[in-house]
């Protein structure tokens, strides 16, 4: 008996959605199998370091962590002769106190001695304006070139941001921090690191928009290379 014409598309229409359905069905078990590496391969994209040399000056950006983590990587920088001088970048609080004092005592603690640590006060709010308060100031300075360390989870928006607002004779690096608030492996069992990882993500997209047209990173990373010998190291 033959099959009416309708009855065959209906037909082929049940067995392509089944097989659609099982194509699914397997995706979503390939993914739920894959969960951990590819969640973790998520959050160590996030996290770059630059190759480091020898530098002018290590500059420690405002906000460490409860751990001092950021001040902890440039001191093991600076023993390790990355450069001379640190500076304590740091948001000023009060009049007379602010961010850059405590780094201050978390460098000295930590083996930096005091004659080579210079303090540099700010009111930004953001890396952005970090930065920008930043770029004058080296300038001023005459230092030639920078290696940013700063929280594992920042360098790469940092390294963004630190391309675009320096002047392209100015090498400027990036080296990562450990963090004690964001474990790149294993982030997204912990309930701070996932708010760690979200806050980049939007800071992120917050940096792109506001320096769209500015700088070049190719540009800026041919500036690192002509200027090996004589660095800046940044600690974010």
């Amino acid at each position: 008996m033959k099959i009416p014409d309708f009855q065959r598309r209906q037909r082929g229409g049940i067995i392509f959605r089944l097989v659609f359905l099982l194509f699914v069905l397997i995706l979503c078990m390939v993914v739920y199998l894959a969960r951990h590496p590819l969640l973790r391969f998520a959050g160590e994209s996030w996290v770059v370091e630059d190759p480091l040399q020898h530098a002018d000056v290590l500059v420690v950006l405002s906000d460490d962590n409860f751990y001092a983590d950021r001040a902890t990587r440039a001191a093991e920088l600076f023993r390790q002769g990355f450069a001379p001088v640190v500076v304590a970048s740091g948001r000023r609080l009060r009049p007379n106190a602010g961010i850059a004092e405590l780094m201050e005592h978390d460098l000295v603690e930590r083996g930096v001695p005091k004659e080579n640590i210079v303090r540099f006060v700010h009111d930004a709010d953001n890396t952005r304006e970090e930065a920008e308060a930043l770029a004058p100031f080296v300038a001023q300075r005459k230092w030639r070139s920078v290696i940013v360390v700063t929280s594992n989870v920042r360098t790469r928006r940092t390294r963004y941001i630190f391309q675009r607002v320096f002047a392209p004779e100015i090498a400027a690096r990036v080296a990562s921090a450990r963090n004690g608030d964001f474990d790149a492996a294993h982030w997204y069992e912990k309930r701070k690191s996932i708010k760690e990882l979200m806050g980049e993500l939007g800071g992120m997209l917050v940096a792109m928009w506001e320096l769209r047209g500015k700088g070049s990173p190719s540009g800026q990373a041919q500036s690192v290379v002509g200027l090996a010998g004589g660095k800046l190291l940044l600690a974010v």
